[in-house]
């Protein structure tokens, strides 16, 4: 077996400037899961190469190694480098058709439950946790639901908790909420202050935000739904396949799973333990043991 690059040795090859940059992206990607725990290892390496140099750009580090070593000496530094890594990006009832078929296709069955646990995987700073909240008040199941919204990145998860967002995207997750099949005015649900919009704290009453990594950390709950929207993307297939199998073995007796809109898991190890529901939306069921 060959050889993986250490912090001494040099990038294999012939020593371009490409090769070291991914010897230097792999040393720090060892760095940051030996000092802090976090496992980027397995995330899709052009994405990741892409949001490194970017944080060398903004944050002001000429080189890779020189950004590993302020990070491993700087749990401050580190901190402004996951933002990068981890990219807090969404919006509300984001791909409004997906929202659309879980409110025609899926609730019906969850409305024969009792209760509901619900798994929001990568839930970012939140707004994907609101618009599934909404929707399930106004199909009167939101009273009976525990969601559980998980996330690596603990700013996010506080902005998620705050459930504060700019009143200049507001505009936008109306349109989409209306798309999706929204049954009230979207202004019923917020509060706007400044250049804020503030969503009505009972939204999160049965939220539970916690720190969650699909690279490192187990199923902690049996579900009937899961989200993991645009995040899988971002993942090589290994930790695509960790993933599935995590919500595979989480979502209860036929329950649901819903993907990105640019996912997929045709190619997964885990691809025949699913069907699609609705496959131009991404959202599958899980098949019979």
């Amino acid at each position: 077996m060959p050889k993986k690059p250490d912090a001494q040795t040099p990038a294999p090859g012939s020593g371009t400037a490409d090769e070291h940059t991914e010897a230097d992206l792999y040393r720090l990607m060892q760095a940051i899961y030996s000092q802090y725990s976090y496992d980027f290892r397995d995330y899709a390496g052009a994405s990741q190469k892409r949001r490194v140099l970017k944080a060398l750009a903004q944050l002001g580090y000429p080189t890779i190694p020189a950004l590993q070593a302020a990070a491993e000496q700087d749990p401050a530094v580190f901190m402004q480098l996951l933002q990068y890594l981890t990219i807090p990006v969404s919006e509300m009832f984001r791909d409004p058709s997906f929202f659309l078929a879980l409110r025609q296709q899926v609730v019906p069955v969850l409305r024969t439950y009792p209760s509901l646990k619900i798994w929001i995987a990568g839930c970012s700073t939140g707004e994907e946790v609101y618009s599934l909240a909404i929707l399930l008040k106004e199909e009167g199941l939101l009273d009976r639901t525990l969601i559980y919204a998980t996330d690596i990145n603990p700013k996010s998860l506080a902005k998620a908790r705050q459930g504060i967002f700019s009143l200049a995207s507001i505009q936008g997750h109306t349109a989409n909420y209306q798309a999706a099949g929204g049954q009230q005015a979207f202004s019923d649900y917020y509060t706007a202050a400044y250049d804020a919009a503030i969503f009505d704290k009972s939204l999160r009453d049965n939220v539970t935000f916690a720190d969650h990594s699909l690279a490192t950390d187990s199923v902690f709950s049996e579900t009937q739904l899961v989200l993991c929207r645009n995040v899988l993307i971002y993942f090589n297939k290994k930790l695509q396949d960790r993933a599935l199998g995590l919500f595979h073995e989480s979502l209860s007796r036929r329950g649901f799973m819903g993907l990105g809109s640019k996912e997929s898991i045709d190619f997964s190890a885990h691809a025949a333990r699913f069907e699609p529901l609705d496959r131009p939306e991404r959202i599958f069921r899980k098949r019979e043991d």
